[in-house]
């Protein structure tokens, strides 16, 4: 039986049902209160708001839960791949093996992209951001593969889906080599879809390039752990505009520009930026007393977490990877040394665990991009590369939706009542 919660108002009384998924919180399903009591719900950043029916990710802040299609991450970062787990969020299930081949061939002869669209960097400033870049070329895509952009049409959203996973890489190498004035490198068909994609970063046309089986492992599982995050601002980006009925590419673009913000995709800056600031481990001290301080502005970025209230479980995987990244580059990064006598004090300082201040994903997955050799511009496009797998999974799950409508939130308005024009001369 369903429950319902009963409401007066002036106008009558009015039901409302109370929604219950299979895991996690139950929502009241309140479309009808406006039309029932004349009010609208207040909601800012929709922190308490469901907007849709989801089947793929589920997470449990208060617990440190993660789970793709319900899969634990931490079952999925261990014996999985990238290519696999977007084979899962696309589709709902795990690969068979002639199922995982076949999906794995398709993605890798779409990593190339049109020549006129190479071009298209030539259009940039050489000093142009990578995130600048990637919003305008995978906005582009739409004006060079309109052969399947009927969004309608089933296979339509599946061949766009599988252009946008196998584009991905190949668009943000081409970011980085323009922005550091290299050859743009194709993708091969014999790798990877990691360790091709390290390649066009790396690689150019006067070496062999020698991939890092390190360095590999390394990336696949930060993409795994990316891949998605349930309705967070960028997904619910790609949803609103997908709402509309923009195509799929225009669609991730948006998702890419909300992804460049400092509060969402920029925070592993954020990290380096603060262990930057600490300089050294003699100066740990002092700045977890400035982070104590309420009137002192500075901040521990990389600790605690607006959904997770106990420990981010990304976080876990990520820090045995480090260790072995940095062994394998042979070098004593100073920033990770600081990262982990911070988090050492922050686990057993009583004022960040009461407030539950515990290392997230973005603590660590800077240090381990600063170990690879990727520079600081492009740790959000990276994001990226991963999430566009997340975001193409959710705008094919909403358009399929047949309960789908265009995202319209509501407002209080607080301006001016109304007032009548004034001619210029009586002002």
């Amino acid at each position: 039986m369903s429950k319902t919660l009963n409401l007066k108002g002036e106008t009558g009384d009015v039901s409302l049902d109370l929604l219950e998924g299979t895991e996690g919180p139950p929502a009241l399903d309140i479309t009808s209160l406006y039309k029932k009591m004349g009010v609208f719900t207040y909601d800012p950043g929709f922190v308490s708001t469901a907007s849709c029916h989801s089947s793929i990710t589920f997470i449990d802040g208060d617990e440190g839960i993660l789970r793709y299609r319900g899969y634990p991450i931490e079952q999925l970062a261990e014996h999985s791949d990238f290519l696999e787990v977007a084979y899962l969020l696309l589709y709902g299930q795990l690969p068979t093996a002639d199922q995982y081949t076949e999906f794995k061939s398709v993605i890798t002869h779409h990593t190339m992209l049109n020549e006129s669209l190479l071009a298209f960097f030539n259009g940039f400033h050489y000093d142009a951001h990578p995130m600048a870049m990637m919003v305008g070329v995978t906005g582009s895509l739409s004006a060079f593969y309109h052969d399947s952009l009927d969004i309608y049409d089933e296979r339509h959203r599946e061949i766009s889906a599988h252009r946008m996973i196998a584009k991905m890489p190949t668009i943000a190498a081409a970011c980085y080599k323009h922005n550091v004035g290299e050859p743009i490198m194709y993708p091969r068909n014999d790798l990877s879809y990691v360790g091709n994609f390290l390649r066009m970063m790396f690689a150019n046309p006067c070496e062999e390039y020698q991939l890092s089986p390190a360095a590999e492992k390394a990336m696949n599982l930060l993409f795994i752990l990316h891949a998605d995050h349930e309705q967070n601002a960028s997904t619910s980006t790609v949803r609103l505009a997908g709402s509309s009925g923009a195509n799929p590419f225009a669609c991730i673009a948006a998702g890419i520009a909300s992804l460049w913000g400092p509060a969402h995709g920029g925070a592993n800056e954020a990290v380096l930026d603060m262990l930057e600031e600490i300089g050294e481990s003699a100066n740990i001290d002092k700045y977890i007393a400035k982070a104590k301080d309420k009137d002192d502005p500075f901040r521990l970025m990389g600790f605690g977490h607006r959904v997770y209230k106990n420990y981010d479980p990304r976080a876990k995987i990520i820090r045995e990877v480090c260790h072995e990244v940095l062994d394998e580059v042979n070098t004593q990064d100073p920033f990770f040394d600081i990262a982990l006598r911070l988090e050492e004090i922050a686990l057993e300082d009583e004022y960040f665990v009461e407030r539950k201040l515990y290392p997230n994903v973005d603590f660590y997955s800077g240090i381990i991009y600063r170990a690879l050799g990727i520079p600081r511009n492009m740790f959000t496009v990276m994001f990226a590369i991963a999430r566009a797998t997340g975001w193409v999974a959710h705008w094919m799950e909403m358009i399929s939706d047949p309960k789908q409508r265009i995202g319209r939130p509501r407002q209080i308005y607080i301006g001016p009542a109304k007032r009548d024009y004034i001619k210029k001369q009586n002002r």
